[in-house]
């Protein structure tokens, strides 16, 4: 069977580790049948032909795509060309998508979605619902139809791209999810994440703009008392869904 691909952004080494690892381990793939590509560290390799793949992951990121482009560091800007252009491909050959949380803003600002500051999220955990259209989707609908999931970003989808299909929303997010035709998915929530892997996001990102730095013991604390084992199981159903 084809690996699948995961392309991360983590620039602190550990992190971007221990982020595959998490996707290892979630998924149900074993670490030959998950390929990692850190953008951070270097471009897209010429000529990466997506099939040699079974799909694509792409993880959360420090980056958000609403920060003035002249804030933007030039690392930032090519990852950013460089996601348009593969999800040119993606969308124009049909190949598996899942996105979690920056996946979110950047399979939704490539479809014409809108996207700013007014559903951002401080870090902790939020319950997710299910739509109708989630509860009958063939990789969400081994969710429950309301479970709890990490969150933590400072910018959301305020308008779903045309002929995106909402997945599931939230009493201070409407986007948690979506679907763009059969295989492009994306989730605002962090499905990757157990409470151990959160609490250490929480301090490696504690002036980052998440919450109050001073704050940073409480959330940790709200954090590991939280029970979001159900939304892990969006990883694996993908997984198992595309692997061929």
């Amino acid at each position: 069977m084809r690996p699948f691909l995961l392309l991360t952004t983590r620039v602190e080494d550990d992190a971007a580790s221990h982020e595959y690892g998490l996707f290892v381990s979630l998924t149900g793939l074993p670490p030959s049948r998950l390929a990692h590509h850190r953008l951070d560290v270097a471009p897209l390799p010429t000529g990466l032909d997506l099939r040699d793949y079974s799909g694509v992951f792409l993880a959360g990121s420090p980056f958000t795509s609403t920060d003035p482009v002249e804030s933007k560091s030039n690392v930032q800007l090519r990852v950013e060309r460089e996601l348009d252009e593969l999800l040119d491909r993606i969308e124009a050959d049909d190949v598996p998508f899942f996105g979690a949380c920056y996946g979110i803003g950047t399979l939704g600002r490539h479809a014409g979605a809108v996207i700013d500051r007014r559903y951002g999220e401080r870090s902790g955990a939020v319950a997710v619902t299910l739509t109708p259209e989630g509860v009958s989707d063939p990789v969400f609908g081994v969710l429950p139809p309301r479970f709890d999931a990490f969150v933590g970003h400072k910018e959301a989808i305020a308008e779903l791209p045309d002929g995106a299909v909402l997945l599931a929303t939230g009493a201070t997010c409407p986007v948690q999810a979506f679907r763009i035709g059969r295989n492009r998915y994306a989730t605002q929530f962090h499905p990757e994440l157990t409470v151990d892997a959160m609490v250490a996001r929480v301090r490696t990102y504690s002036r980052h703009g998440y919450f109050d730095p001073a704050d940073t013991a409480a959330v940790a604390d709200r954090v590991a008392a939280a029970d979001v084992s159900a939304s892990h199981r969006v990883l694996r159903s993908f997984a198992e869904r595309y692997s061929h």
